[in-house]
């Protein structure tokens, strides 16, 4: 048993996505969620300023006690994870990927929408993921161009945020794909938006929220992690942008 926290960081408000996995099948874990906000986006970044505040946000992570560190941002998991994981050998790190391989799986019409930042596609992990599942299934690759700094300002809801995903997931319908994997940890705050451009045809959304929270479980049993039964869990959000923005992660976190 063990109560220190989960740690969970990202380059904003997206891996509250998967806060709310974790905060949901988990009563009994902390948490200690870590949006940077000060150099958000990372989707274009150089690899090496990714590195580095991977590297800073763990580091941070690490000094509040955190037992497991969920990369929840798939550009820092496509450019870091390995380095992190040979870094802090002693640390479970849960990384993020786009959820190409169920995608492919499951597609009838053989066509699946993959959109996501440029590092994502960019990234060894997805690329070789890719490669194992996507024989014989066109994968059409897009930037969500726009999409974390909607976001980021809580402009969901605005009509140029409606257009802007119009114009990005309608060329991918048109192109027959009945599978559109988000990502982005960002995106699933634009599911809503998403759905309406969608309308009524027969097009499956996903995620992998899902699957990193039973990662997250599966560890916590591998190593004898969780916490005890009676634990009361505590909620911290942290940021190197100001209080101003550390409020508004909890806000979002809990849709207040």
């Amino acid at each position: 048993m063990n109560n220190n926290p989960i740690g969970i960081y990202d380059s904003g408000f997206g891996g509250l996505s998967v806060w709310r996995e974790l905060y949901r099948a988990l009563p009994n874990e902390s948490l200690v969620y870590l949006g940077d906000g000060k150099n958000c986006p990372y989707g274009s970044q150089s690899a090496d300023r990714i590195l580095y505040y991977a590297c800073q946000s763990v580091e941070r992570l690490l000094a509040k006690g955190c037992k497991m560190i969920v990369v929840a941002c798939n550009t820092a998991t496509a450019v870091a994870i390995k380095h992190l994981r040979e870094k802090y050998p002693a640390v479970p790190f849960v990384g993020l990927e786009p959820a190409v391989k169920p995608a492919c799986l499951t597609t009838r019409s053989g066509i699946v929408g993959v959109v996501a930042t440029e590092r994502s596609l960019q990234g060894e992990k997805f690329l070789n993921t890719l490669a194992r599942y996507g024989e014989g299934v066109e994968v059409i690759k897009v930037v969500g161009r726009g999409f974390v700094e909607a976001v980021e300002s809580n402009s969901e809801f605005e009509p140029q945020t409606e257009s802007l995903v119009k114009q990005t997931i309608e060329p991918i319908i048109a192109a027959g794909a009945d599978v559109i994997v988000l990502g982005c940890t960002h995106y699933p705050f634009l599911r809503e938006v998403i759905d309406k451009v969608i309308g009524d045809r027969v097009v499956r959304v996903i995620d992998s929220g899902e699957a990193v929270e039973k990662r997250v479980e599966s560890l916590l049993d591998e190593f004898d992690m969780r916490a005890n039964p009676d634990n009361e869990a505590q909620y911290e959000f942290l940021t190197f942008a100001d209080e101003a923005y550390a409020e508004r992660l909890r806000r979002k976190a809990f849709d207040e």
